[in-house]
């Protein structure tokens, strides 16, 4: 089966999951998983299930205001979970989940939510075309409209600063 650049793509197809275990070279001095460690595992999804949607590289360009619920502490587990929510011209927004998990009781929180957007490049760095994002569901269609408005106001913050 060959591959068909301007073919659009279902989010399911590229939904990634990511499991890490946390260690204490993770860890502050509180045992509980850094933020920024938390935020590379988020970068890393992201950019894995960019790859999968455009079946191209892609550089991050910017991730949306994050709040953390509650911690992550060394010997849990931490889950994350990334999926297209729209495809812009050359851009996508993907929505990471994270959970903390105790592996002996099975129980699981919400960690963090982020809305990171990664630029889709070609071999020489230059962003190009992504595919389009099929949408099915009524909660595909209420995330990629709420990616619209997110992006309205990501633009618009730009180009006041610029």
């Amino acid at each position: 089966m060959s591959f068909n650049p301007a073919a659009s793509r279902r989010i399911d197809a590229s939904i990634t999951m990511m499991t890490e275990y946390v260690l204490p070279t993770h860890a502050n001095v509180l045992g509980n998983v850094f933020g920024g460690q938390i935020l590379s595992w988020v970068d890393l999804c992201a950019a894995i299930c960019v790859q999968r949607h455009t079946r191209h590289l892609a550089v991050t360009v910017g991730i949306d205001e994050l709040s953390f619920e509650r911690p992550i502490r060394v010997g849990q587990v931490v889950r994350l979970q990334a999926r297209v929510t729209a495809a812009f011209r050359t851009s996508v927004e993907v929505l990471v989940e994270v959970e903390g998990e105790d592996p002996s009781s099975g129980t699981r929180w919400a960690c963090v939510t982020a809305f990171v957007t990664c630029v889709a490049v070609d071999d020489h760095l230059c962003p190009m075309p992504v595919p389009p994002l099929e949408l099915v569901t009524d909660e595909e269609h209420e995330l990629a409209a709420a990616a619209q408005d997110r992006r309205k106001h990501r633009l618009a913050k730009r180009k006041r600063s610029a």
